[in-house]
């Protein structure tokens, strides 16, 4: 966002902080076109695009027409929710009206509206690769892509990060999911959902009883595309009995989140928390402290719903975002997902009592979900900032500040030592001592999150530890935030300019696309060539993605533990 907004709103990298976050085919590099574009078909395999009449599902609301992308059926931006604006702005989402002519499912749907990305760095932009996309209040649509529309695929249900404020379906080129259903023989799914003001906040005292779900409207959102995966998805080959949800950084947080909302029991069967999760909510009552600053700021009376739900949303934004400044005490928006410490409020959900009746991973392992089995992880150079080139003696100023110069002393040691080869920008990305990301602190929350699993005495908990580090831009950038979706994904192609598309890339995203497909098919991640065992607090056994896949017991566990509190 820009400048003008001084420090009243979160830049997208403090939104992501508030997150707390098959069968193998092998395509052959010579058939992969580079003309990719979110807007657009992406070419990655064999074939043409074309839009036969084959292309056309049924949803229970009406048809829906897509296009056949080198052998996949891809339906962009399918309604799963009425618009969100005017009257029904912090309603819960309201079904589709039912159409009568073929929806035209072409182009991806609108993101909520948000302020567009800033980056630190032109490197920063370049290994990214961000679309900011077109914004609506028109958003509730999802993305669907699928080899058949016959058969019972497993479903992976993507959600994306950016906090609870930022970011979409399509934010990244890594998110696009035709790779996934070409080669691994699942129905991969993207959804848009309220953010934000829009989707986290408390209109209950303004509006009355019909507003009582306004807090969390965000989460149910969610729900609402699970519940429609649910009763559509068979007709696009998927299964609605093996549904996995997965989310990165924000979207880890959702995730952790969903796990303990009764209303989405039996809507989830796997699910993956990508360095992210396990966020401290706030309770609804510090929630509702922002509607009424935000009231008082507008100059409307308490009860003034109609007049709210007319302002645009660029101005309630930033009366909103003035009035959680006012509210939260100074300084950083938080230290990071599974940061302990008095809640913050904000854009963000919270503890309700209906919808959301506890912090899940933060607090407890939520029990309503102990049957559903999950990965939990993260990157290495989650810190991984382009614009910070710190020396060794700025490095270590910086960590002293932060944990005192003993520890500083010890963590550079410890990571020099078991990363020689690094440079000490790269050291920095993960562990810098300033505010932001932290690889160190995302290490001793998946710990923690797979230990509160584990102590359910139910479905297994696979941890892993992405640390494959790109080529590009001489090495410097590691496997920063967001880098293992491109190969989770098996984007490495469409995801060049971070990942060099090389061959030690493409091997990495097939295994791992494989294994992330094997996991939605059965609960279990194990592909030919990786055995990957269920982790226990004793032994934090952990899968290490990179060029060497292999099982660690607690990677970076003599440097995580030097940070902890």
């Amino acid at each position: 966002m820009g400048k003008s907004a001084n420090r009243t709103v979160l830049t997208r990298r403090e939104a992501l902080l508030l997150s707390a976050t098959a069968s193998m085919g092998i395509a052959a590099s010579s058939s992969a076109l580079a003309s990719d574009s979110v807007k657009t078909a992406a070419h990655q395999g064999p074939g043409n695009l074309s839009t036969p009449r084959s292309a056309i599902a049924q949803t229970q609301y009406g048809k829906v027409r897509g296009y056949l992308d080198g052998g996949v059926f891809t339906f962009k931006g399918v309604p799963y929710g009425q618009t969100t604006a005017g009257e029904n702005r912090w309603l819960p989402a309201k079904a589709p009206k039912p159409w009568t002519d073929e929806f035209p499912a072409l182009v991806y749907g609108a993101n909520c509206p948000q302020h567009l990305h800033t980056w630190t760095s032109s490197e920063q932009t370049f290994i990214q690769d961000w679309d900011d996309g077109w914004i609506s209040e028109d958003m509730l649509k999802l993305n669907i892509w699928t080899s058949s529309l016959t058969g019972k695929r497993p479903v992976m249900f993507y959600i994306h990060g950016g906090g609870y404020s930022f970011g979409s379906s399509y934010e990244l080129p890594s998110h696009e999911g035709a790779q996934m259903a070409r080669y691994h023989d699942v129905v991969q799914v993207s959804v848009n959902h309220r953010l934000n003001i829009l989707g986290f906040f408390d209109a209950s005292e303004i509006g009355g009883s019909a507003y009582e779900d306004s807090a969390n409207v965000g989460m149910t959102d969610l729900v609402a595309a699970l519940k429609w995966v649910h009763d559509n998805i068979e007709n696009f080959g998927g299964d609605p009995d093996r549904v996995m949800i997965y989310g990165q950084s924000g979207g880890g947080s959702k995730v952790t989140t969903l796990m303990g909302m009764p209303s989405a029991v039996g809507l989830i069967h796997r699910a993956s928390v990508q360095s992210g999760g396990g966020g401290n909510i706030p309770t609804k009552e510090q929630q509702r402290e922002v509607a009424r600053q935000l009231m008082k700021d507008l100059g409307l009376a308490p009860n003034d719903i109609a007049s709210l739900q007319k302002i645009d949303w660029a101005k309630l934004n930033a009366v909103g975002n003035a009035a959680v400044a006012k509210i939260n005490p100074a300084g950083p928006p938080t230290a990071g997902p599974g940061a302990p410490g008095t809640p913050r409020v904000g854009w963000s959900p919270c503890v309700d009592g209906k919808n959301i009746n506890m912090r899940s991973f933060f607090d407890a392992a939520p029990e309503v979900s102990k049957n559903v089995p999950m990965l939990i992880g993260s990157v290495s150079e989650e810190g991984n900032r382009m614009s910070q080139r710190p020396t060794e003696e700025q490095w270590h100023a910086n960590l002293a500040k932060a944990y005192g110069d003993e520890k500083a002393n010890a963590i550079i040691t410890t990571l020099k030592k078991a990363y020689p080869e690094k440079k000490i920008q790269t050291l920095s990305y993960m562990c810098s001592g300033a505010a932001g990301l932290n690889g160190l602190s995302m290490r001793n929350n998946v710990v923690k999150m797979a230990k509160l699993k584990h102590g359910l005495n139910a479905a297994s908990a696979y941890a892993y530890y992405f640390t494959w580090q790109t080529p590009i831009l001489d090495g410097l950038p590691g496997a920063w935030h967001t880098a293992e979706l491109q190969f989770c994904f098996d984007n490495t192609k469409r995801c060049e300019q971070g990942t060099g598309n090389t061959p030690e890339a493409q091997a990495l995203a097939k295994k791992m696309a494989a294994s992330w497909a094997a996991f939605a098919a059965t609960g279990k991640p194990n592909i030919p060539g990786v055995a990957w065992e269920p982790t226990d607090p004793e032994t934090n056994k952990t899968m290490v993605w990179d060029n060497q896949i292999r099982m660690v017991n607690d990677p970076d566990g003599e440097a995580r533990k030097l940070i902890l509190t």
